[in-house]
């Protein structure tokens, strides 16, 4: 039975590395679909509030990951491809060992002091922000808030641990262990929830699941061959200046105009119009965010095999592949909303308390609108990064520009609708059309 499903997905792209990812990100999706019914059952309406805005604040971590566990994992495949393992030992020459034992140094070193750092600034602004905008709500968010930081912060310092993993070719392993660790997330996340611990619930998941992370790695032959590869470094090092820093930058760039673009919206309206509608605005970008994720599965799965035709300059089955991917991957995305529209239709027509626990229909309806925009905008820029390119840089920092002035200040004056507004005529505006136009241009230019 195995090897007749096997087959076929192997056919169009899905091996065990794939398969391990598109599942860790099922089950993360799924299982942020899924918490709404718990979110909406044990968390009052202000504690939802507090829950997703939690979320939107701990997104400061871009600025201190920047991009950089993606490219510890290009430049440690980069050195790695040089070596190979063989009997537990790591076989090639002295340069590329000590270059990739240099990478992992960097690694760990930049990331122990970054991730400490991390705590004690997302601390002090939590206590910052909620302390000058929780209005008296009597809600216990300090000591839950403290335990995500920690978190957040060993998330941080393992992360790109795991990245560099990936590079020395232990992606389906990796992808094993994220796998594990995100499904203990999710279910934790649903157990507390029904055990009443309110806030506490997503920070004791999040901390558990992340130490089994640590687990995962420090009692294996993972911890090994990081040992291995640790002891090689000799007088050859990675510069970090000269040979990262040029390409990081622009990745960073991309990383922080996405939080301005979509991590801005919860707490604008919790200091603006309270914890009550950050709270509907949040699970409502849950849900169109966990569509979004699971639709762009069929992008991402591609990713590999559209840089190998790039590599092999196969443009046409590239664009056939692309093209192919890009329309089930839209129909995808149009069945997802429809079923998230009319399952919530039928709540207000039964007057279930869920229904209340989302943003009035006419503001969600437009985003569900951009939701399905953005798909082709992400699916172009995916197909152009395959080319190992970042074209849309210019046009990441203009939208985060736009988006943080629009949803600061027509949140301020016009709340709710002012910020859906402002987002969604920046998408069409800039997303869309100027993308189009970047991906249109670029792919003949390159192609040519």
């Amino acid at each position: 039975m195995i090897k007749i499903i096997k087959k076929p997905l192997q056919n169009i792209g899905i091996d065990g590395a794939i398969a391990f990812t598109l599942l860790s990100r099922i089950v993360q999706a799924g299982g942020g679909l899924v918490s709404i019914v718990f979110i909406a059952k044990f968390l009052s309406a202000n504690e939802q509030g507090y829950y997703y805005t939690f979320a939107s604040i701990l997104a400061i971590q871009v600025f201190f990951e920047l991009g950089l566990s993606g490219i510890i994992t290009q430049y440690a495949a980069h050195e790695f491809s040089h070596l190979k393992w063989k009997d537990g030992e790591l076989l090639g020459k002295d340069y590329y060992k000590s270059r990739l034992a240099s990478l992992l140094r960097f690694c760990v070193k930049w990331f122990g002091i970054v991730s400490i750092l991390l705590f004690f600034l997302l601390v002090g602004v939590g206590f910052c922000f909620f302390l000058s905008y929780n209005k008296g709500s009597g809600i216990e968010w300090q000591r839950p808030w403290i335990l995500l930081c920690l978190a957040t912060s060993l998330n941080l310092f393992i992360d790109p641990v795991l990245a560099f993993m990936d590079g020395i070719g232990e992606i389906k392993d990796m992808s094993k262990v994220r796998l594990i660790q995100k499904s203990v997330n999710v279910i934790l996340l649903f157990i507390f929830f029904s055990a009443g611990f309110k806030l506490y619930s997503a920070a004791l998941a999040s901390t558990v699941s992340i130490i089994v992370n640590y687990v995962q790695m420090i009692f294996s032959s993972r911890k090994d061959k990081l040992k291995i590869i640790w002891g090689q470094q000799g007088e050859w090092v990675v510069n970090y200046v000269k040979e990262i820093f040029p390409y990081q930058w622009r990745i960073a760039m991309s990383w922080i105009s996405g939080f301005f673009i979509f991590q801005l919206f919860n707490p604008v309206l919790f200091a603006t119009d309270g914890a009550v509608v950050a709270g509907q605005m949040g699970m409502t970008l849950q849900v169109l965010n966990g569509i979004s994720a699971l639709s762009m599965s069929w992008i991402n799965t591609k990713v590999p095999i559209m840089s190998s035709l790039i590599a092999q300059k196969e443009y046409k089955k590239l664009d056939t592949l692309f093209n192919k991917t890009l329309y089930n991957l839209a129909g995808a995305n149009l069945v997802f909303i429809a079923v998230f529209l009319i399952l919530l239709i039928c709540c207000k027509f039964f007057n279930l308390p869920v229904a209340n626990r989302f943003i009035p229909l006419f503001p969600l309806l437009i985003l569900c609108v951009v939701t399905f925009v953005n798909q082709f905008v992400f699916s172009w820029a995916t197909y152009l990064r395959c080319h190992k390119q970042e074209p849309f840089l210019q046009n990441s920092i203009v939208s985060a520009i736009l988006c943080s002035l629009s949803t600061v200040f027509l949140g301020k004056y016009f709340g709710l609708m002012g910020i859906v507004s402002g987002y969604t005529t920046i998408c069409i505006a800039v997303g869309l059309c100027w993308g189009y136009n970047i991906f249109k241009t670029k792919k003949l230019q390159w192609h040519q």
